[in-house]
């Protein structure tokens, strides 16, 4: 099982620096293609900093471990709009864009209960997936619509936070296609640490999904939050965790009801997990419209939410470990060995 941690810790590192090597390249090439900065900023950054969640799921619904995938969605947007908001809210308030009131944050707030509402149904469903991904690219119409109509100024500012301007397009492929492959090997190896410990200790896939793969696959979020917001620019912080849900709910929820088609085993994270979600996305919305900032107060009360929401976690998978070892005990003869 030590090796199995090991490269699971490793698997995060190389996840959190590769993924970010792919997307400064990726902007770079999209920056000298002259490609707009409302279009890098809304799909190639968004995609770039959810390509964590997106392999790391991926892999585990192909190699038929859809609980990961499901609890790393569920755990990274829960992480995104409490761990990560509320560490940068705690730095410096933040102040909300109308813009990002008008489109982000309704569009990323429906792409979560989207999502929610495919789970309820304890299961994942090919076509399910399909209209979540076309969820997906309904959002990213509006938003680059929309954005072109406006200033872009704001998606400027975030590319650049992303792009070297300067770098030629050869050294920019070179770095996203180095990139993406320690991404991919990152992700492939937290996905094996992570179910091999998950059968070492007798826990759920879903609970480590949730926990250990979701909190690591936020890490560049939370790296780029703390950056962002010493330098005091809210707009990238709300715009990345917004839109990293948006593509975690649509593009990496429809991925991994594609790939994985079938039940969810664990039933904690169709309705416990699920739900907590929910009211998570619902509630920063809420506090987004009413207050138009995130104070100090604020980003303690959503870390408390964060912390609150590991403790009825690990509760629930001891309770559920309880109850099935209780069930088992006056069983003699169980067929199958």
């Amino acid at each position: 099982m030590l090796l199995a941690f090991i490269a699971a810790v490793i698997g995060i590192a190389l996840l959190s620096k590769a993924a970010d090597e792919f997307v400064e390249g990726a902007a770079a090439i999209a920056v000298a293609l002259k490609i707009s900065p409302v279009v890098v900023g809304a799909v190639i950054v968004g995609f770039g900093t959810s390509a964590p969640e997106l392999l790391v799921s991926g892999i585990s619904a192909v190699g038929g471990d859809a609980d990961v995938g499901v609890g790393n969605i569920i755990g990274s947007n829960i992480a995104n709009l409490t761990l990560i908001l509320g560490s940068a809210a705690l730095l410096l308030p933040l102040g909300i864009n109308t813009g990002v009131l008008r489109r982000e944050a309704p569009l990323s707030t429906l792409s979560v209960l989207a999502f929610a509402g495919v789970l309820m149904g304890g299961s994942l469903i090919w076509w399910e997936g399909v209209l979540l991904l076309l969820g997906l690219a309904v959002s990213l119409t509006v938003i680059i619509q929309a954005g072109r109509a406006e200033s872009t100024e704001r998606y400027a500012a975030e590319v650049s936070e992303f792009a070297d301007e300067d770098a030629s397009v050869t050294a920019a492929a070179i770095r996203t296609a180095v990139g993406l492959v320690g991404t991919v090997a990152g992700a492939w190896m937290l996905v094996w640490g992570a179910t091999t410990v998950a059968d070492e200790l007798g826990v759920s896939g879903g609970f480590i999904g949730i926990t250990l793969v979701a909190v690591g696959t936020s890490l560049p979020e939370l790296v780029t939050a703390v950056v962002a917001a010493r330098k005091g620019e809210d707009d990238l912080i709300i715009g990345n965790l917004l839109g990293s849900n948006l593509f975690n709910s649509f593009a990496v929820g429809g991925t991994v009801a594609i790939l994985g088609n079938g039940a969810i085993e664990d039933a904690t994270l169709a309705t416990t997990e699920n739900a907590f979600m929910v009211v998570v996305a619902v509630g920063a919305l809420l506090a987004m419209v009413t207050r138009r900032r995130f104070s100090r107060f604020e980003g303690g009360v959503f870390l408390t939410a964060f912390a609150i929401f590991l403790i009825v976690t690990y509760i629930g998978e001891v309770t559920d470990d309880g109850e099935t070892a209780g069930a088992a005990d006056p069983v003699v003869v169980i067929e199958g060995g």
